[in-house]
């Protein structure tokens, strides 16, 4: 059964039983070559930039992935509280670093 992830900080029918503390999934992705050409052109005739869509959804993917790898690591069967940030890394040509985290908990059945 897939650890359920939400972002409130109960679930529904379910009680805490232990905290677990504090989880995250952190990656940092730049653009391949193909994308940065798509994008860089989408940026100068204008509109949704699709190749710059696909790496953000990967890397919010991989973080994802990591995060549930953690909790799953520290004994936890879900995680409240969840939560994406991102941010550039680098100046020019940067990479984006994509964190999401949260609460790892022990639940059971109420």
């Amino acid at each position: 059964m897939p650890i359920p992830v939400t972002t409130t900080f109960t679930l529904e029918g379910y009680r805490i039983r232990e905290y677990k503390g504090l989880v995250r999934g952190i990656t940092v992705r730049s653009p391949t070559i193909i994308q940065g050409i798509l994008g860089g052109l989408k940026n100068i005739i204008g509109g949704k930039i699709g190749a710059y869509t696909e790496m953000c959804e990967q890397a919010r993917q991989q973080a994802y992935e990591a995060l549930i790898q953690h909790a799953a690591e520290m004994g936890a069967n879900a995680v409240l509280g969840f939560r994406y940030d991102a941010s550039e890394v680098g100046s020019r040509d940067s990479a984006t670093e994509v964190l999401c985290y949260g609460t790892a908990v022990v639940v059971e059945r109420a």
